[in-house]
């Protein structure tokens, strides 16, 4: 179970990156908490959603390192605490005016693969989870 661990560890890690690039980071803060057209209350689910990757992203890896003994059920929880964030992302397009990128910023953000970095990077993130788990059930 100690590479689906360390898998699992890189996703909850991830869950960082939502502050990261949503605040820190000039080139892609400016299309989310810092752009002058969001209005409040957009910025205000902005700003739960970082935390809610920082929350999540925490909590799996104080299950993942902060225990004696990870057993399956316990690794499964941290796998849905380091996932979820990801997985809300992934089918967050299901919902009507949605998209990856505001129009404004088409043109200005590459698409590699034909998938904005953040869609590629949550597909990515996802297997990756998946991988991790199918890994831990397999080998108990």
């Amino acid at each position: 179970m100690e590479i689906a661990k360390f898998l699992v560890a890189i996703v909850a890690i991830f869950n960082f990156g939502g502050f990261v690039a949503d605040a820190l980071v000039p080139a892609t803060s400016k299309q989310h908490l810092w752009n002058p057209h969001w209005p409040p209350h957009a910025k205000f689910h902005n700003g739960q959603t970082m935390l809610m990757g920082f929350f999540g992203g925490g909590l799996s890896l104080t299950i993942l390192f902060g225990t004696q003994t990870l057993t399956l059920p316990t690794f499964l929880i941290a796998a849905v605490a380091g996932g979820s964030y990801f997985v809300a992302m992934a089918l967050a397009t299901l919902f009507p005016g949605t998209a990856w990128t505001d129009p404004e910023f088409v043109a200005e953000t590459p698409h590699p693969l034909g998938l904005a970095p953040q869609q590629l990077v949550t597909y990515l993130l996802c297997l990756v989870l998946l991988a991790a788990v199918a890994l831990a059930v397999a080998t108990g």
